[in-house]
């Protein structure tokens, strides 16, 4: 149905259109003023906050570009302090006579990654045969705050025992480590000494039998040999076990000083002796030449206890390679310098020996040589 307004109808009714427009504009307009203050407020509460973070962001910009610093600074600061180098003291008693085995000591360090110089520092002190100079030697190295103390024999290993009961000691060589009171067994040696024996006495014996093949009819044997010697009385003991299985008597010479060795050339030859033992020690050590000249002089078969006796004249010598010794010392020194502790390391013994003839020698005391020991020998000087 269509409604029809009057002409006077329709202005009231636009009026009360516009009046609620009005209202309804001035509502939504209201509305708006809120949404705008409410949306104003925000931004100024968030104009804040990202000034405050600015502000935080600075800071924590500041305080890590500092540790930087710092870090820059302490970092190569610390770097550049030096590690601690080991130092090692190495005894010896004999001079050039051990000058091989020194060098195969440092061989042996060398093959475990120490370079001297580096990461490794050895401070020797040698008593050239001047025996009465080894324990101020060893209270010299001790001084020195040496972390380890290598020795090269009995002498200075007792020098080095005297000197110092905590710095571990390693022996490079002993003829009896047991009898010369330096370890408590081979197994445990149970103090602040460890390292290798050389089977010194047990040897010797081998050592008679060989000139016994080399002179058959021997049957007097001159045995020279040093009383103070570590080790000499149960070197002697071994070697008259020897003796009585090979039916050959021994005469025993004493010989304390090098003066002593011409005198007991002497007293070989008026006792008439077949040859000549020579037990270990340093006297004979240092005056190896001397000793090796008056044999051939006396025109007597003598055999030794080291290399370096026949390397400067003499006949022959049988024992434990010594330089192979040496090297192997230098495991322990490296065990000792990881943490190990001398007291929990066995003595080893030798594993290799070594027989060695001088044919000039042999030659200009007018003797030959059996073929069948000639071939069992390591090494022919000729």
């Amino acid at each position: 149905m269509n409604v029809r307004l009057s002409p006077q109808q329709t202005p009231a009714i636009r009026e009360n259109g516009t009046q609620k427009e009005r209202k309804t504009q001035a509502g939504m307009g209201g509305f708006c003023g809120k949404i705008r203050s409410f949306f104003g407020e925000c931004q100024v509460s968030s104009d804040k906050w990202i000034k405050t973070e600015q502000k935080n962001m600075k800071t924590r910009i500041t305080v890590l570009t500092l540790c930087a610093m710092l870090f820059a600074h302490w970092f190569p600061a610390q770097a550049q302090q030096p590690t601690k180098v080991p130092r090692i003291g190495l005894l010896g008693s004999s001079g050039s006579a051990e000058s091989a085995r020194t060098e195969a000591f440092r061989q042996g360090l060398r093959e475990l990654g120490y370079v001297e110089g580096k990461n490794i520092v050895i401070v020797s002190r040698d008593a050239a045969g001047k025996l009465d100079r080894q324990r101020a030697l060893a209270v010299e190295l001790v001084r020195l705050k040496i972390d380890v103390l290598v020795t090269t024999g009995s002498g200075a290993t007792r020098a080095a025992k005297e000197a110092t009961a905590t710095i571990p000691i390693v022996m490079a060589q002993d003829p009896d480590p047991i009898g010369n009171g330096f370890v408590a067994s081979l197994a445990r040696p149970g103090g602040n000494i460890t390292g290798l024996s050389n089977l010194g006495p047990e040897l010797s014996g081998k050592r008679l039998e060989l000139l016994k093949e080399v002179v058959p009819r021997l049957t007097r044997v001159a045995v020279f040999g040093t009383s103070t010697f570590p080790g000499n009385a149960q070197i002697l003991r071994e070697t008259e076990l020897a003796a009585e299985a090979l039916r050959v008597q021994l005469q025993y010479i004493d010989v304390l000083d090098p003066k002593d060795i011409e005198t007991a050339f002497q007293a070989v030859s008026k006792r008439r002796a077949d040859a000549v033992l020579v037990l270990a020690g340093q006297v004979f050590t240092s005056q190896r030449t001397q000793l090796s000249d008056l044999a051939v002089k006396s025109r007597l078969p003598a055999i030794y206890y080291a290399t370096e006796f026949v390397e400067d004249g003499g006949l022959m010598t049988y024992g434990a390679n010594r330089a192979d010794l040496a090297r192997r010392a230098a495991t322990y020194v490296d065990k000792i310098l990881k943490g190990a502790k001398p007291a929990d390391l066995p003595v080893e013994q030798p594993t290799k020996f070594e027989f060695i003839i001088n044919l000039k020698a042999a030659k200009q005391i007018g003797l030959t040589i059996p073929p069948n020991v000639l071939a069992r020998a390591d090494r022919v000087i000729r």
